[in-house]
């Protein structure tokens, strides 16, 4: 699960957990919107806010190898 994009990493375990967005969000102590901009994989968020939703995973942002299948030369 931890090669999923965040974007469906984050959704993919809300959902395991069995919480709407909602009760997400106000857990992680972020907005709604926030919550649905990151799971929709908007590309720029605050990275802290980021690690507020993270940390209830147990999470927290990294460096991790880029994908260079997809790079442009």
């Amino acid at each position: 699960m931890n090669n999923l994009p965040l974007n469906e990493y984050v959704k993919t375990k809300r959902k395991a957990l069995g919480f709407s967005r909602e009760e997400f969000a106000q857990k992680a102590g972020v907005g709604l919107r926030f919550l649905r901009e990151l799971e929709q994989g908007k590309e720029t968020l605050k990275m802290d806010k980021v690690n507020q939703v993270l940390k209830l995973f147990g999470m927290q942002l990294g460096a991790v190898p880029m994908d260079r299948t997809n790079l442009i030369e």
